[in-house]
């Protein structure tokens, strides 16, 4: 168990080195990037949850991650390996998200639900998945691996593996062209 930990805090050291080029340490990294620490409490926190006596003290520690980090992350939501999110502040993750590995996503993002029926109301997000800043995606729909969603884009309807979709309603990007009009859409 300890090694699984420490394994997997690890893994996220150097996915942030990666994704961040800002970043100039490990003691940098451990210190100051919040959206690390949120996803270290909410690993405590999802495995709290995982036992229905220990539900209150997990909503408990993603109350106090919010509060430390600005990133809320329901203790119900599954996160992969490796999931980096940069700078963070603005980030909800709801109760049925599921995060696959190596996923990007920047401050601001909203990965909600649509409605207040139980059941899967969560994205599923794949691996490899980059999410820009601002954007929102809604309800139960499923993103691809290696896809794009481009910055403050809405996201309502599937994305295929490896699109990148801009816009409200996001739509996937017909060709080159869109990036040279405004090559910040991703970010």
């Amino acid at each position: 168990m300890a090694v699984r930990m420490w394994t997997r805090i690890r893994e996220d050291l150097r996915a942030a080195r990666e994704q961040d080029p800002a970043a100039r340490s490990t003691a940098e990294l451990v210190l100051a990037y919040p959206g690390l620490h949120a996803v270290w409490l909410h690993r405590v926190a999802h495995r709290l949850w995982q036992h229905p006596r220990g539900r209150l003290v997990a909503r408990l520690v993603s109350h106090v991650g919010r509060g430390v980090t600005g990133i809320e992350i329901h203790p119900g939501a599954t996160l992969g390996r490796r999931l980096f999110i940069d700078h963070g502040m603005g980030v909800v993750i709801g109760e049925t998200a599921i995060v696959g590995d190596d996923v990007l996503i920047y401050h601001g993002v909203t990965l909600g639900s649509r409605s207040a029926v139980a059941g899967r109301r969560h994205p599923l997000v794949g691996d490899g998945v980059v999410i820009g800043t601002g954007a929102r995606v809604l309800g139960p729909v499923t993103i691809g691996s290696g896809a794009r969603i481009g910055a403050n884009s809405v996201v309502v309807r599937d994305v295929p593996p490896g699109a990148t979709m801009v816009g409200i309603p996001a739509r996937e990007a017909d060709t080159l062209v869109e990036w040279a009009i405004d090559p910040a859409l991703l970010i």
